[in-house]
C-alpha cells in the first residue's frame, strides 16, 4: 500500500465516524435515545417488514436468545409486537408497532434536516461532487468476495 493511500486512509477512518455521529446523533429528548444500538439497527430492519426472529438473528448476526431478549425489550417499550404468521400460527413474526414506526420515522426525518442543513451550508457546485465522491466511496469499499462473485456473474 503506497504511503499516501494509508495516510488518506487513516484520516478518512478518523473524519466519518465523527461526520456520522454529527449528521446522526440522537439528540436526548428523542425516543430512540433509550434503545441500544443493536435494539436500533433491529426496529431499521423492521422498518421494511415483520421478520421471525431468526431471519433477524441471520440479519443482524446475533443468535436467536440475543434477538428474543432484544423483542423483550422493545415489546415492553411499545416498539415492536409479536404477531403469528398466517400460514402457521406458531411462527411468530416481530413488527413495529404505530409508536415504533413514527419513532423511526421521526428519527429519520431529524437525521434528513441535519444531513439537509449541512449541505445548504457547501458552496452549491461542491454538493454534486461529495455526493458523487461517497457514491464512488462506497462503491469501492465492497467486499472483495462480493466484486468477485459480481465479476463471474457478468
Amino acid at each position: 500500500m503506497e504511503p499516501k493511500i494509508r495516510e488518506q486512509a487513516a484520516l478518512l477512518e478518523c473524519l466519518l465516524p465523527r461526520l456520522m455521529r454529527r449528521l446522526f446523533a440522537i439528540e436526548s429528548d428523542h425516543a430512540a435515545s433509550e434503545l441500544s444500538l443493536a435494539q436500533l439497527r433491529l426496529c431499521g430492519i423492521l422498518q421494511s417488514g415483520p421478520r421471525t426472529i431468526s431471519h433477524l438473528g441471520e440479519e443482524l448476526n446475533l443468535s436467536p436468545s440475543a434477538i428474543t431478549q432484544m423483542a423483550d425489550r422493545l415489546e415492553k417499550s411499545g416498539m415492536v409486537e409479536r404477531v403469528p404468521e398466517q400460514e402457521d400460527r406458531r411462527v411468530k413474526h416481530l413488527r413495529l408497532t404505530p409508536c415504533g414506526t413514527e419513532m423511526m420515522r421521526s428519527r429519520k426525518e431529524k437525521r434528513i434536516r441535519r444531513a439537509a442543513l449541512a449541505l445548504e451550508r457547501l458552496p452549491s457546485d461542491m454538493r454534486g461532487p461529495v455526493m458523487d465522491a461517497l457514491q464512488a466511496l462506497l462503491e469501492a469499499s465492497q467486499p472483495d468476495d462480493v466484486e468477485s462473485s459480481e465479476s463471474l456473474a457478468g
